[in-house]
């Protein structure tokens, strides 16, 4: 285990806390919202393994090491996977990584993995069961594939941070699902709010109620689970939680785990499997192209990366909200439904519905 002091807010313009490199845009999946249109095989310009190597020296060049996220499409389509992946961790990089739930998520592949130094997984499930989960993920026997890889993480001692993508077609089986996660393995629930890019333009987001509706019961259960939970692309949970008198640096929201206001672009950023730089994988602004620019400079220096890391530039209710430094709202989302990346959160609650936004006195 690598033991390293925390990350802070002065870290945000120099050092990114996540890393995620999409080692290949191939994968056997359908999923409903997913931001890369994976494809069966590998695309056009993946990185060769002589670049790979080279960007993940590089990203260890940061004033603090990143963990990098090894992603995809599938991760395990990649050859050469488990070579980066122990490249990494001999740089001292932490590293994770996310399998797709299909027969290629071996017991020996996740032990391999294991091997070459990864330290945690990501798996996703989106319903309590096969009939929600596998139309969303386009591929039938996912869900009993998401399970078996959680009884592999189990036996090998590894970590997993469950990942749930909430849609209209699952709000509602929120508790259902933290019901299935009695596996010891899983330390962490992260359920993501569906962002319109991709193929997640054909789903559709829930509204300001079920909002309200998903965020009450998440704080509910975080007080119960045994595992952490946390938001994805939604940031105004943070604020939820104190309305709620809750502490949002506490361990039972889960967001203590890092400095509040982590979001795209601040303390975040996403290499695509050419080598395109964005601030986050659901911000598809290119800001750089590696090996031709260096990812350490373009998060320091562009300028898309440096309006993100100070929220006062951002525009509209969150420029002017005394919580845009804990939330800051989701400038994918923000993006994806207004074309400006600064501007204020689509998503966040109005006033008659509960008044998550707070202007400054």
């Amino acid at each position: 285990m690598l033991h390293r002091q925390p990350y802070t807010a002065e870290d945000f313009p120099r050092s990114p806390l996540m890393f995620y490199y999409e080692v290949t845009r191939a994968c056997d999946l359908v999923c409903r919202h997913c931001r890369a249109s994976a494809q069966e095989s590998s695309a056009p310009g993946e990185l060769s393994h002589q670049e790979a190597m080279a960007l993940i020296t590089q990203a260890a060049r940061f004033e603090r090491k990143p963990t990098i996220c090894f992603t995809g499409g599938d991760p395990l389509k990649r050859a050469d996977l488990f070579e980066l992946i122990a490249h990494a961790v001999s740089l001292g990089i932490r590293s994770a990584l996310t399998p797709s739930a299909t027969p290629l998520a071996t017991f020996d592949a996740l032990r391999q993995a294991k091997e070459a130094g990864i330290s945690a997984l990501g798996l996703s499930i989106d319903g309590p069961g096969p009939e929600v989960h596998d139309s969303f993920r386009g591929f039938s026997g996912s869900f009993d594939r998401a399970m078996e890889i959680l009884r592999f993480a189990e036996e090998l001692e590894l970590p997993v941070q469950v990942n749930t993508s909430i849609t209209r077609r699952n709000h509602h089986l929120v508790r259902a699902i933290a019901e299935r996660l009695t596996s010891p393995a899983v330390k962490m629930w992260s359920v993501f709010f569906l962002v319109p890019v991709g193929r997640g333009t054909e789903e559709t987001r829930i509204s300001q109620e079920e909002y309200i509706d998903v965020f009450r019961t998440l704080y509910t259960l975080s007080g119960r689970v045994k595992f952490a939970v946390k938001t994805t692309e939604a940031p105004h949970y943070r604020v939820f939680v104190r309305s709620q008198g809750g502490d949002p640096m506490s361990g039972r929201s889960a967001v203590g785990r890092a400095p509040l206001g982590i979001t795209d672009g601040r303390g975040i950023m996403f290499v695509g499997h050419d080598g395109e730089i964005f601030p986050a994988g659901f911000l598809p602004i290119v800001c750089g192209k590696f090996p031709n620019d260096s990812v350490i400079d373009t998060y320091q220096n562009h300028p898309v990366f440096r309006a993100l890391h100070d929220p006062n530039n951002y525009r509209g209710r969150c420029g002017k909200c005394r919580h845009r430094f804990i939330c800051g709202g989701s400038r994918a989302r923000a993006f994806a439904l207004t074309g400006d990346y600064l501007a204020e959160e689509p998503d966040c609650f109005d006033e008659r519905s509960g008044g998550l936004f707070s202007p400054e006195e």
